[in-house]
């Protein structure tokens, strides 16, 4: 099994993950189909090319420019994939997460205001997987020290991506205990490299939460690491 922090998880899928277009289709049921174009080298794209549509519309917010849905399948689906597994820590949630993603993102991106189209993807991801954590009952805080404080192709299967996709299984256990406001802060700072600023704007809080939220999700994850000695071995590429 392929640890996400290893190389394979350090660099963008060359082949994308294809997902239901909400423009052809009645349904409303998460759809997620994963397949991967049998592609050689004459049919790479440099990535700076590849990312052109979503830059050009991102920059001057230009109708003209606005990204099909393919281009946005295209461009971000790997990245929001993985976020959405590292939240939800199993297959079929991520999947869900990730079409339901995309088709909020295609019926809202007219209305889209130029800034960080990557950032947008991570606050529509991350406020999708804490409304499904609460529409499911599972939020159970804990109280926790106050204070504060990163775990941190040749051609990809869809088994390969979903692999990529995981932390080791110790690991990723870890994450799955804490609160989900905990795991999605820790998440997107130590897996995803966001600032506290971007964190801030992500989840919608005040700079001091994100810090406190961090810094409790770290302390939690070395308590629960120091009881699992096997899920340490996971973790040594972390600083929590």
């Amino acid at each position: 099994m392929a640890d996400a922090t290893g190389p394979a998880a350090s660099r963008e899928l060359a082949h994308p993950i294809d997902l239901e277009d909400p423009t052809t289709t009645t349904s409303t049921s998460p759809v997620f189909m994963s397949h991967f174009a049998q592609q050689g080298d004459a049919d790479w794209v440099e990535p700076a090319e590849e990312l052109s549509g979503t830059a050009v519309f991102d920059a001057t917010g230009d109708k003209a420019t606005m990204p099909s849905w393919d281009e946005l399948v295209r461009q971000h689906a790997d990245r929001v994939y993985r976020l959405a597994y590292r939240l939800s820590g199993n297959q079929h949630d991520a999947e869900d997460l990730t079409q339901e993603t995309f088709i909020r993102v295609f019926r809202s991106v007219q209305n889209y205001q130029p800034g960080t189209f990557e950032g947008w993807l991570h606050r529509i991801t991350t406020n999708l997987f804490l409304d499904m954590v609460r529409r499911r009952s599972r939020i159970r805080m804990e109280a926790l020290p106050e204070d504060y404080d990163r775990v941190p192709a040749d051609e990809p299967n869809p088994e390969q991506i979903y692999h990529d996709s995981r932390l080791g299984p110790d690991l990723q256990a870890a994450l799955d205990s804490l609160p989900p406001e905990f795991r999605a802060a820790v998440v997107l700072c130590d897996i995803e490299g966001l600032s506290y600023e971007e964190i801030g704007a992500t989840l919608g809080v005040k700079l001091g939460t994100v810090r406190s939220r961090i810094h409790r999700g770290r302390q939690a994850l070395r308590e629960y690491l120091a009881k699992h000695p096997e899920a340490f071995a996971d973790a040594t590429a972390a600083s929590f």
